[in-house]
């Protein structure tokens, strides 16, 4: 079971390396298992991302907040953070990046693949149409959506719920990854945030419960 300052982010110790990238351990072993499987069937899958820590998610918050990333709205339109409301601000984010303490990849369970043999990772931008028909990384996905149970993995973010956008490229490891949101405690989220130098904090902090429920909570099932 992972403890709560796992959950948030703030403590690496349940993770192992993996190449460049960490997971938590039982995770790790089972995408290891999924990589060999692949590349019997001739593919090369890639691991993007995986564990992130809560000031690495920050930083991915607070420069999209402050404008000084690139942000987009749930239609794939860029937007400029200096002529929206807080509240639009806050929905373009969070509809891409989760806000920090509540990334499933705080977990270690969780991860962005890609197909390391169609494209090099500097040329993916981890958009929904890279994994479509016609897309560098379909065919892999194709491939592996059959097989994903199997190896204990499934997409929280297959379709739209009206919380985090849907992400082709994310996967899960259910074992760990289902007691982890069991387990997760919104008042221990309260205090970290509280304590953060977070941008947006106060309109966060006011509405947080609801922000848990929509965006922790509101994904497809294992």
């Amino acid at each position: 079971m992972l403890s709560q300052a796992q959950l948030l982010g703030v403590d690496d110790s349940h993770l192992v390396a993996v190449g460049p990238q960490r997971l938590e351990a039982r995770t790790a072993e089972a995408w290891q298992a999924l990589v060999a499987d692949a590349a019997s069937a001739g593919f090369q899958l890639g691991l993007c991302s995986g564990w992130r820590s809560f000031e690495r998610q920050m930083a991915i918050f607070n420069g999209k907040a402050e404008g000084n990333r690139p942000l987009q709205n749930r239609r794939g339109e860029r937007c400029d953070v200096r002529v929206m409301s807080d509240a639009d601000i806050l929905d373009a984010i969070l509809a891409w990046s989760a806000l920090p303490g509540m990334s499933r990849h705080h977990w270690g369970t969780d991860l962005d693949w890609f197909d390391a043999g169609a494209l090099p990772a500097s040329e993916l931008k981890l958009e929904p149409w890279e994994y479509q028909e016609g897309g560098p990384c379909h065919a892999l996905a194709r491939w592996l959506e059959p097989r994903l149970t199997s190896y204990g993995f499934f997409r929280p973010y297959r379709e739209a719920l009206g919380g985090v956008s849907p992400e082709p490229w994310h996967l899960s490891f259910a074992p760990v990854s289902v007691p982890a949101l069991h387990a997760f405690d919104a008042n221990e989220l309260a205090m970290q945030l509280d304590g953060a130098d977070l941008a947006l904090k106060e309109s966060i902090l006011a509405q947080l419960p609801g922000l848990v429920e929509r965006y922790c909570y509101r994904i497809s099932p294992a």
